[in-house]
């Protein structure tokens, strides 16, 4: 009983309270749990025929095999379960073996379906092997591309972020501005994968880099202010001239929103929640702007993304920089003269082949691109989310340099 009651504390102290969730809402949530895990269960059971049944392991091997696959299919919904509670041990070692499976699933799953494509194909050429001897060809190439591609993929996301650079021509900058360099980190993710240590090394990355601004674009964390508190510390590090500016991503709302607005502010950043700083040097200005999320809304009325009221009373013919997590926010910034929108979100799709799924809900997926008449670069990210994983886009920190036009 006793735990029943710090898990509903925690719940109320990391977000929105259960009580206050709108049926509705409960209910396509467990609707769709319920699709995901039935989908999920069963693209293992796919696995299982093709790299277990199939090849003919024979016994003891099959029974080993599907065993395996039934424990890491638990360990997915166990590891999530196990970063919601205190960061023990054995809490840890759930949440490191689920996201690891989970990444290797990912991986597993599009080698063997594009080794069934290629199967077929040979098939239908008329040269294809007997079934049996192709069966246990395609399992040995699964293994041998997923392996070393696990290898690449953990030691890329685990390593030193890649310093993108970046000169971005702003019309009606002053030439007190000309050359004004930002640096931008976004999704850190701290949480139960990624510590202070590694946050300590992004802080000293970014402060070698000597920029005149720097700008946090959201989903810091994945965890709680309570669990997190000394782990983000390193955050009070970051140093710049003309500010330090963060805005919330999504993945602050999953841990009280409100709550990591404050801590940030603590840390000594400024936080721009829908409001916007006039920075000046040597008579020239620049409009730095910031929104919540752009799905705060939906978690915390407060918190609905509204670039209107952070540009609102912003000086007239000075260049405007907007700080929004996601891409798409753009569309809501549509004529506010916005000259450029720093995002992130997405990840850059973080690991083959998912980011062609990111087009499905962003209009962008990394780099420079204009969305709704507005120049927005979308970073990669600086850390990485779920598995430890990054096959394709490196971590990055970005620097801009700001010139005049």
């Amino acid at each position: 009983m006793a735990e029943s009651s710090q898990g509903l504390e925690r719940e109320q102290h990391d977000g929105v309270p259960l009580s206050q969730v709108p049926i509705g809402l409960i209910i396509r949530g467990m609707v769709a749990i319920v699709f995901v895990v039935g989908l999920v269960g069963g693209l293992h059971g796919y696995l299982g025929l093709r790299l277990v049944s199939e090849p003919n392991l024979g016994q003891p091997w099959e029974a080993l095999g599907y065993a395996a696959l039934a424990l890491l299919f638990f360990s997915i919904p166990m590891g999530f379960v196990a970063s919601r509670r205190r960061p023990t041990a054995l809490n840890q070692a759930l949440y490191w073996t689920s996201m690891l499976w989970l990444g290797t699933f990912g991986l597993l799953l599009t080698a063997t379906l594009v080794a069934d494509l290629l199967g077929a194909v040979w098939g239908l050429l008329g040269s294809a092997p007997d079934a049996q001897a192709l069966a246990r060809g395609k399992a040995a190439g699964v293994v041998a591309v997923v392996l070393p591609a696990l290898a690449v993929a953990f030691l890329t996301a685990r390593g030193r972020a890649r310093v993108e650079r970046l000169r971005i021509p702003v019309q009606k900058l002053g030439q007190g501005l000309h050359g004004v360099r930002v640096v931008q980190i976004s999704d850190v993710h701290i949480g139960p994968t990624l510590d202070r240590h590694f946050l300590r090394r992004v802080v000293e990355q970014v402060n070698a880099l000597e920029p005149d601004i720097i700008a946090v674009t959201g989903d810091l964390v994945d965890g709680s202010v309570r669990t997190l508190r000394d782990e983000v510390a390193p955050l009070s590090g970051l140093r710049a001239p003309l500010g330090v500016y963060y805005v919330t991503g999504n993945h602050e709302y999953y841990h009280g929103g409100a709550a990591w607005a404050a801590e940030v502010a603590r840390l000594g950043l400024t936080v721009l929640h829908n409001e916007h700083r006039v920075i000046e040097r040597s008579e020239a200005r620049l409009v730095v702007a910031g929104v919540t999320d752009h799905e705060g809304g939906r978690m915390d009325p407060a918190h609905a993304c509204r670039p209107d009221l952070a540009l609102e009373g912003a000086p007239e013919d000075v260049p405007r920089v907007l700080l929004a997590h996601q891409p798409r926010t753009a569309f809501l910034a549509q004529g506010l003269r916005v000259d450029l929108q720093l995002s992130g979100h997405t990840h850059g799709g973080q690991l083959f082949p998912f980011m062609f799924f990111v087009k499905l809900q962003q209009p962008v997926i990394r780099g420079l691109a204009h969305i709704a008449g507005i120049r927005v670069y979308t970073s990669r990210g600086t850390g990485y989310w779920g598995p430890p994983l990054r096959l394709g886009p490196a971590p990055e920190i970005t620097e801009l340099t700001l010139v005049a036009e």
